[in-house]
């Protein structure tokens, strides 16, 4: 992209984290256009304004994932960034397959912030060499296999728990499994944590793979 200035469409219900980020990208030349402090202000402010960028909380009202992948879909010219403080793998992954160009954390020099966005116009990747290395080593891994309803991991679930493992398996966020199933996010917790304990595990990465298990 030239160097022309980036308009910005920027959501954070962090007011103080807000401020530093649009300081910040203000001094490199960016212009935002318009901020928020939810997924829903995030996407009305994207389809109102139509920036060039829109850099995304994840754990924000609404969830920052379900708004890129709104944001992605309508507006495809818009590169969509994730700036958060999660270096969790399945936020990484689950921002990705919603569509963002980008995902960056929230100790990024705020210095470097404007070239990386700038990166995700040009179409490269936007993030550390840490999380380019853990993509690859996703990609690197066999496909992942589907969950086997009949292992001995999933005798031990109930209906209700075995259904909500298995829409996380698939991708869908915390949020996106409640409203699926129709119920409240901490529902879906309640159960992922019953499940942890029946599996004798920690994470739901150990739980995916005992369920993914003969």
């Amino acid at each position: 992209m030239s160097d022309q200035p980036i308009r910005v469409v920027m959501a954070d219900d962090h007011v103080r984290m807000r401020t530093r980020i649009r300081d910040a990208l203000e001094v490199g030349g960016c212009v935002v256009v318009g901020e928020g402090a939810s997924a829903a202000d995030a996407i009305a402010l994207a389809l109102e304004h139509r920036p060039d960028v829109a850099l995304l909380d994840i754990h924000m009202p609404g969830n920052g994932i379900t708004a890129a992948r709104e944001i992605a879909r309508s507006l495809p010219a818009t590169a969509v960034v994730m700036l958060t403080a999660s270096a969790e793998d399945a936020d990484l992954f689950d921002s990705l397959r919603a569509g963002a160009s980008g995902y960056l954390l929230k100790d990024t020099d705020p210095a470097v912030l404007v070239d990386e966005l700038r990166s995700a116009l040009d179409g490269e990747a936007a993030m550390s060499r840490r999380l380019v290395g853990r993509i690859m080593e996703e990609f690197r891994s066999p496909a992942t296999p589907r969950f086997v309803r009949r292992s001995r991991a999933s005798a031990r679930l109930s209906a209700r728990e075995w259904e909500v493992m298995e829409l996380l398996g698939e991708g869908l966020t915390t949020d996106e499994v409640a409203k699926r199933l129709f119920v409240s996010p901490t529902t879906v917790r309640v159960h992922v944590s019953s499940v942890l304990r029946k599996l004798r595990v920690k994470d739901r990465a150990s739980a995916f793979k005992l369920l993914r298990e003969d």
